[in-house]
């Protein structure tokens, strides 16, 4: 047994997950060359050697549950490769205006089928809220309205959305409380459909493209709905700053995010490289820094396992279209795809990924309805 099989096997098994086991999160490797391009690549070497077909599992999701319980996520941080990124993260500002352009260029704009294949009848690229039901689409509707209860949402309200994606929370806040929304996008793809359904639907929502630090004007509430994962640590404060100057007085911020448990200044590295350049996911402790002096934080709900369900949802539903698919795309996209649904699936039931709604205020403004369920 060649030295690197020995160090991934025993990692493996460490993590509680088999080599040609019988367990769903087992691994049946086809390519020896496996062991050493993960010994090399770690993160990275086991996502690419996955896509390229050198090993399969029959629970993607329970493999990285467990790899993701027993810390293997966080050690692989430790080489030197990714200890250097973050060391350039501190230095260089990597998610400017042109830098925040590349994950719309290489994520979000990709064709819109293939987002409104999976997402549900809102097209909501973030959790659902499980609350009493187990239907994706309820549950995205229920995530909506819970956001609108929680700021008090008013017929006239003056509402922002930044980072709108298609427009679904701008439709239904507009559609169901009658509120004026302005949603903010740099994705040219979300930008063209979400101004093309709103204004079908006679909505006064205004879809503007513009990056956020570029904002003007003010608002009664402000929303960010799965957005703040491409802000970049050293952009936090910047981004708290430019909603501080855009919130009237007694409005309400609320803030939905994927978080770390830990403050990190990176990424996982095959997320950057395939799904998200650039990104990357705050800490409380790096939000609270953030709006310290700016805001009152009124609230912090965690909704990390209602993640888990919806890209269990995402992913069974994007299987079933792939036939419709398959003639775009080539065989490794809907291997990355559904590595990419499932390892995060398996983030959030380990608890090694949340996702929060948190909810501000400006100091002296009245407290708003918060934890509505």
């Amino acid at each position: 047994m060649s030295r690197a099989k020995r160090i991934v096997t025993e990692l493996l098994a460490r993590a509680g997950v088999g080599v040609d086991g019988q367990r769903p999160g087992d691994i049946r490797v086809a390519n020896e060359e496996f062991y050493g391009r993960v010994f090399r690549d770690q993160s990275l070497g086991l996502g690419e050697s996955y896509v390229d077909g050198w090993w399969e599992c029959a629970r993607l999701d329970e493999l990285f549950c467990r790899l993701c319980a027993a810390g293997l996520d966080m050690k692989a941080r430790e080489k030197f490769s990714l200890v250097l990124d973050a060391v350039l993260e501190r230095l260089f500002n990597r998610q400017t205006r042109r830098g925040a352009l590349a994950v719309a260029e290489k994520h979000y704009d990709l064709d819109n089928d293939l987002f409104l294949s999976f997402l549900g009848t809102h097209n909501q690229y973030s959790c659902g809220y499980f609350e009493g039901t187990d239907d994706l689409d309820a549950a995205q509707e229920g995530k909506l309205d819970l956001i609108c209860r929680k700021l008090g949402l008013t017929a006239g309200d003056k509402v922002l959305d930044i980072g709108c994606g298609w427009g679904g929370f701008a439709a239904y806040a507009a559609g169901k409380y009658g509120c004026s929304v302005t949603g903010l996008n740099i994705s040219g793809n979300q930008i063209e459909y979400a101004r093309r359904t709103c204004a079908d639907a006679g909505l006064d929502v205004d879809i503007v493209r513009r990056d956020y630090r570029d904002l003007e004007g003010s608002f009664d509430k402000i929303v960010s709905i799965g957005m703040f994962e491409h802000v970049g640590h050293k952009n936090y404060r910047t981004f708290m700053r430019t909603v501080h100057r855009c919130l009237r007085g007694a409005g309400g911020f609320l803030l939905h995010t994927i978080g770390s448990n830990v403050s990190v200044v990176g990424c996982d590295p095959w997320i950057r490289k395939y799904i998200f350049p650039n990104g990357m996911l705050p800490s409380l402790a790096q939000i609270a820094r953030a709006a310290e002096g700016l805001f009152v934080i009124e609230d912090v709900h965690n909704l990390g396992p209602h993640y888990d369900k919806t890209l269990m949802a995402w992913n069974e539903r994007f299987q079933k279209a792939w036939p419709q698919l398959a003639p775009r795309y080539p065989a490794t996209f809907k291997r990355m795809w559904e590595y990419y649904l499932l390892c995060c699936a398996g983030a959030f039931r380990a608890r090694s990924a949340q996702l929060w709604q948190i909810v501000m205020t400006k100091p002296g403004a009245g407290q708003p309805p918060c934890r509505a369920v």
